[in-house]
């Protein structure tokens, strides 16, 4: 078994952060009373994704890099260095390209990171994956929530066919969780579907 580990750096203040990757000891923080691993050791011979890398702090960008090029690291309190044995993928909605001719992004460690890119056009350029991730979404969410939907009515896919989708996958996930809520038939429809959405004209 070699685990998959997901972290959203982009919801993680620089504390918290540093805590989930590194762990910490007893009392080595304020309030935490007790012994830590941090994710960099549970992944150990897994993967390991930072989604919104761009949203890192510098400190936390030097101690990745530090990480990535050493092969160890310590506990937040300890002295102790441990192997860090993982494969690392990043994911960013920014383009590192920029943000390190800005200054904003190290680029010694963009060029680490950068060993074999994937770029992902956004939802709107792939409009024939629309229909496969709504219904993905609304199977999941019937499930989580234990209730009976069919599907969509055309009308409703229609709309969702059209819509821009600025948040990209994340924003279609919560509409068609918020839809599954709001439905009180067996057939999402279009008012059913997010305001800020649903206002929005489509043909």
């Amino acid at each position: 078994y070699n685990p998959f580990i997901t972290v959203n750096c982009g919801v993680l203040t620089e504390q918290l952060l540093e805590c989930d990757l590194f762990g910490h000891e007893k009392d080595a923080i304020t309030g935490l009373h007790f012994k830590r691993r941090g994710k960099l050791e549970t992944v150990s011979g897994g993967t390991l994704f930072l989604d919104e890398i761009a949203a890192i702090t510098p400190k936390m960008q030097f101690q990745l890099l530090k990480v990535l090029e050493s092969k160890q690291f310590q506990r937040i309190g300890s002295t102790e260095e441990i192997p860090a044995d993982f494969r690392l993928i990043a994911a960013t909605n920014e383009p590192l390209e920029e943000l390190m001719k800005k200054g904003i992004f190290r680029e010694d460690l963009y060029y680490k990171l950068n060993v074999f890119s994937i770029i992902i056009p956004p939802l709107r350029e792939r409009i024939e994956d629309i229909p496969v991730l709504a219904n993905h979404f609304l199977i999941k969410f019937t499930e989580s929530m234990k209730k009976r939907k069919k599907g969509f009515s055309q009308s409703a896919m229609d709309f969702l066919m059209n819509y821009e989708w600025p948040g990209n996958i994340r924003e279609r996930e919560n509409a068609v969780e918020r839809a599954v809520v709001v439905n009180k038939s067996e057939i999402i429809e279009v008012e059913d579907l997010p305001f800020r959405i649903s206002s929005q004209n489509y043909y």
